[in-house]
């Protein structure tokens, strides 16, 4: 490949997903409380929801099988992407359960708290997993124009949840970061996170203190 791709938009969800699960370990971790009460109704957690089932899936069906096909007579990296795919797969299965725990009173918190272990431990060694593998194999393998489509279906899945998830996913990125996701919006969208998404977004309490 002849092209470098900018993964701006790869780390800055990588980061921000991490971002989003120490919250979600220090709930779960504190003494004396139902982290069913908090995270049932926490904004935090339905835009963690949001922006990772967005994510995985626009990988699972825009930019996995695009590799797949670049990549049919090489074995090895092959079982690298359906390694990616089960990760992806076990950690919905998390998710799916942590959700019902959160809507049946009869749900033991032990069981919920060794749930959120299982999604801390299980996204964050998947993260570290695509960054060490995945990502240089898309850096090798992938055309610009697979890229682009990844990222197009990947913004198209995010639709109008736009105003609400990207201040979400640029919190805490540097000026470069931010510059970098920005640049691509039309005038209108840009002032737009400027004057409105961002301040609504921030004068939200995501997570209980």
């Amino acid at each position: 490949m002849s092209e470098t791709i900018d993964m701006t938009a790869m780390y800055a969800m990588h980061d921000a997903l991490r971002r989003e699960l120490e919250h979600i370990a220090r709930i779960a971790g504190r003494a004396g409380g139902d982290p069913r009460a908090v995270l049932r109704t926490a904004v935090g957690w339905e835009l963690f929801n949001r922006s990772l089932h967005v994510h995985h899936t626009a990988e699972d069906d825009a930019l996995w099988p695009a590799l797949r096909e670049t990549l049919a007579d090489r074995p090895d990296e092959l079982s690298l992407l359906e390694a990616m795919e089960a990760e992806h797969a076990a950690i919905d299965q998390v998710i799916e359960a942590i959700n019902a725990s959160l809507s049946d009173p009869g749900s033991g918190l032990d069981l919920l708290a060794d749930m959120i272990d299982s999604l801390v431990t299980g996204l964050s060694g998947h993260l570290r997993h695509e960054e060490a593998q995945a990502l240089p194999l898309i850096q090798a393998f992938a055309s610009a124009q697979q890229w682009a489509h990844f990222g197009q279906v990947h913004a198209q899945r995010i639709g109008p949840d736009v105003p609400r998830l990207l201040p979400w996913l640029l919190e805490g990125a540097n000026e470069q970061t931010t510059a970098t996701l920005l640049a691509p919006l039309p005038d209108p969208a840009r002032t737009a996170f400027t004057t409105q998404w961002q301040p609504a977004y921030t004068t939200q309490a995501r997570w209980p203190a």
